[in-house]
């Protein structure tokens, strides 16, 4: 059975930001995770287009009800028409999360999955969260984040 990754970031990010999330989307299709995100633009459209280039499977769970603002690289859309409430279902549906920098949609899945006992690994933060794994960077965010999980 795979391994559903949350990868939880800002829908607006610079550069800089994209190219971390687009490399987190790359190893962790790498390892046969399957990627949740929210689906939309920014960190999430990287992380899907780097787990797309490597032949990864990424499900977007969208805020709102059309399928179509779902961003191009997202391999399945869900919608729910719950707008900032599908952060509870993007933490719900994943095993761990890895949240890319990121700003308060960010912070509240974070919270979100400590409260639910779920793992948080972060690639530079934004927020210290006591319980939040800090990793040096997109390889060790993964290998931290399937350690949680397989043990």
């Amino acid at each position: 059975m795979s391994i559903y990754l949350g990868i939880i970031g800002s829908g607006d990010c610079d550069s800089s930001t994209a190219q971390l999330a687009f490399e987190v989307g790359k190893e962790a299709a790498r390892k046969g995770a399957v990627i949740v995100c929210g689906g939309l633009g920014g960190v999430m459209k990287a992380v899907c287009r780097g787990s797309s280039e490597v032949g990864g499977i990424s499900l977007g769970i969208l805020p709102g009800h059309k399928k179509m603002e779902a961003n191009p690289y997202v391999s399945y859309v869900f919608t729910t028409g719950l707008g900032e409430l599908r952060n509870f279902l993007v933490v719900r549906c994943s095993d761990v999360l890895i949240a890319v920098a990121g700003e308060y949609g960010t912070l509240s899945e974070m919270a979100i999955a400590l409260k639910e006992g779920k793992h948080v690994i972060a690639l530079q933060p934004r927020y210290q969260l006591e319980g939040v794994i800090v990793a040096a960077d997109p390889k060790n965010a993964v290998e931290l984040a399937l350690q949680k999980v397989i043990g």
